[in-house]
């Protein structure tokens, strides 16, 4: 089974395909998905958009997982959040993938086993957990996260 993992943000999306057979995991590839500050809203969620069809397309994944979202306490923030979700749930949509939604608490616990756990503690985790794989940055790594949790929380269908 191939799971697409998804750290949505409007500035940087993360994403990783992990292949989970049983217990045992891999990762298969990861990237990030910036968009250009100055362009326009619309044009900044359309390329969002545009490059996660681009990736589900590559790699097909049996299915798709992404954080719940939160809320900042910055309106705005969550406002882009949400957007920019939307565009990457679209994406996944029009390739009929089912995503499921975990919160940040239990990614963290199901892959460090604490829900408490900073980043630098995910990101060592998913050295030992994926050995020698490629991360391309910190929101990459937040999607493998995601991907490695949902292969432990959601059961194979």
């Amino acid at each position: 089974m191939l799971i697409l993992g998804l750290d949505p943000s409007l500035s940087c999306t993360g994403w990783g395909v992990i292949r989970a057979e049983g217990s045992r995991i891999g990762h298969v590839a990861n990237g990030r998905v910036p968009t250009d500050a100055k362009a326009p809203l619309a044009e900044r969620l359309a390329a969002l958009q545009a490059a996660l069809a681009e990736v589900i397309a590559a790699h097909c994944p049996d299915r798709a997982a992404a954080e719940e979202v939160f809320v900042n306490k910055n309106p705005q923030s969550t406002l882009k959040l949400a957007q920019a979700r939307g565009a990457v749930l679209a994406a996944c949509g029009a390739a009929g993938l089912a995503v499921n939604e975990h919160a940040a608490r239990l990614v963290k616990k199901a892959v460090v086993g604490t829900g408490g756990a900073d980043k630098a503690q995910v990101q060592a985790m998913l050295k030992v957990l994926l050995p020698g794989a490629r991360i391309a940055g910190a929101d990459a790594a937040d999607a493998l996260a995601v991907a490695i949790a949902d292969a432990h929380i959601t059961p194979s269908s």
